[in-house]
């Protein structure tokens, strides 16, 4: 059986291994392990998946007719004239999470109740109905607008269940219509960056299958440069809704892409799910026949509910920083929801956290600590160690490590140690030395505090064949 190589547009001088599998790559039937391994370490991301993982902080902002009932999931029952933000204020959104460092932000156009917050053509269960600016108001419009205003890229979030639409459980009729809907967002309201599709379904409509196919179809035709999550074929779920990503986090992995119609049985067959805490290592290369460039994104929201519920309180500044280092800290991308009152606005208090992350992360990693800015190590080699001095001994307790994912992501194991006070340590955290496997795109490790640390040591301990480190630098957290 003969497999395609591909020389990546973005190879950079890679002389040991310069022919790359972008996105994905089917394992001949004879193929060893250690064939499986050498190749997957060729497997890399598409340009919309790269330039999306580098975004690392995005938001959702989930906003509807739940708001003004109290509930998370609506019945599709729902009366628009209940929806009516009395001080909506799209700008506030925007302009707090930039300030805040995110880079971009989706919102749910509809959730799964079919309430459409643009003027659609599809149906009357929508802001035209409602007395939002005398139904003459479009939500997506001004979202759109601000996201132009200030710079931050925009995604939107279309539910596949509605409850509302009469088409809905009747099968390709209704696929007809969600098209329809999503032909509209795709060219209405200029360029997105992500299309997120849930996965939620009607248990009593079993003659409803999505068309996902289809769907992606119409976002390629009309957003070639937008990523699909979840259900799409570009973005992994990470398997829980707490923001928490898994220590070993392999962006190229075993699990098929959900957007394939077979990968329910697929991934079945082979015992692989998303909230698996292994999908990439040697175990699972040895059994899957192919493997897929498939990031994970980590989402959750900073309140219990992803609508707001006025009885609820944002989570605190130690827990976001906990969530950051264990999302984008484990090779993720975090999508921290942030959902407006019924008034149309964030929460004060919401907004108080939100500053206090940004600043945590401005003071935090503006300003390296290694003599250097940039520090990098091509074709590193299993066994080979690297030595990083700092401008000046200081007191270090965060490792920042990336690969040069558009080279593909190899370490599997590595370790760190710290010269000081005339001797090599290896770092520790709580007092005990971590478990440092995956790095990809980025790893963020926060250890135990070393003082006067004039210099780090990074070893290559295991890896699927020689790495690329784009970036190494240490800082001192505060908290």
């Amino acid at each position: 059986m003969r497999y395609k190589k591909v020389l990546s547009p973005f190879s950079r001088g890679d002389n040991t291994l310069n022919n790359y599998y972008i996105k994905k790559v089917e394992f001949p039937a004879s193929a060893t392990i250690e064939e499986k391994v050498e190749m997957a370490s060729r497997v890399i991301p598409t340009t919309n998946q790269y330039k999306w993982q580098s975004l690392e902080l995005t938001a959702f902002i989930h906003f509807g007719v739940n708001t003004f009932t109290g509930k998370e999931w609506g019945t599709g029952k729902e009366s628009p004239s209940i929806f009516n933000p009395t001080s909506l204020d799209v700008d506030q959104w925007v302009r707090v999470l930039k300030d805040a460092g995110f880079k971009l932000i989706i919102l749910t156009a509809k959730h799964h109740d079919g309430f459409c917050l643009w003027q659609t053509k599809t149906t009357s269960h929508s802001v035209a109905s409602s007395p939002y600016k005398g139904g003459k108001g479009d939500i997506v419009k001004e979202f759109s607008d601000a996201c132009k205003k200030y710079n931050i890229k925009m995604g939107l979030y279309l539910s596949p269940w509605d409850m509302n639409a009469s088409s809905y459980g009747t099968g390709e009729a209704y696929n007809d219509f969600y098209v329809a809907q999503l032909t509209e967002l795709a060219t209405g309201y200029g360029e997105l960056t992500e299309l997120w599709l849930d996965g939620a379904k009607d248990p009593k409509a079993p003659n409803q299958t999505y068309d996902f196919e289809r769907y992606l179809e119409v976002l390629k035709k009309y957003q070639p440069n937008a990523v699909s999550a979840i259900k799409g074929e570009d973005i992994r779920w990470i398997g829980n809704e707490q923001g928490y990503g898994r220590e070993t986090e392999w962006g190229v992995q075993g699990y098929k892409p959900n957007s394939y119609k077979d990968s329910e049985s697929y991934n079945a067959s082979l015992g692989l799910n998303l909230k698996a805490q292994d999908l990439g290592s040697r175990d699972i290369l040895k059994k899957v026949n192919s493997v897929y460039w498939y990031p994970s994104e980590a989402d959750v929201s900073i309140r219990p509910g992803w609508f707001y519920h006025s009885n609820e309180s944002p989570k605190g500044l130690d827990e976001l920083i906990e969530i950051y280092y264990k999302s984008v800290g484990y090779n993720s991308v975090l999508l921290l929801n942030v959902p407006p009152d019924t008034k149309g606005k964030f929460d004060s208090r919401d907004i108080t956290v939100l500053n206090q992350f940004g600043n945590y992360i401005k003071t935090t990693f503006t300003t390296g600590l290694l003599k250097n800015v940039t520090n990098t190590w091509v074709n590193a080699k299993i066994g080979y160690s690297k030595e990083y001095a700092l401008k000046t001994p200081s007191a270090i307790n965060v490792l920042l490590i990336q690969e040069d994912i558009m080279k593909g992501q190899r370490v599997e194991k590595f370790s760190v140690e710290v010269y000081s006070s005339g001797q090599w340590k290896k770092i520790t955290a709580n007092n005990k030395e971590p478990n440092l496997t995956t790095i990809g795109y980025k790893r963020l490790l926060k250890f135990d505090t070393v003082q006067n640390a004039e210099k780090i040591k990074i070893t290559i301990d295991e890896a699927r064949t020689n790495a690329n480190i784009s970036q190494v630098n240490v800082y001192y957290s505060s908290k």
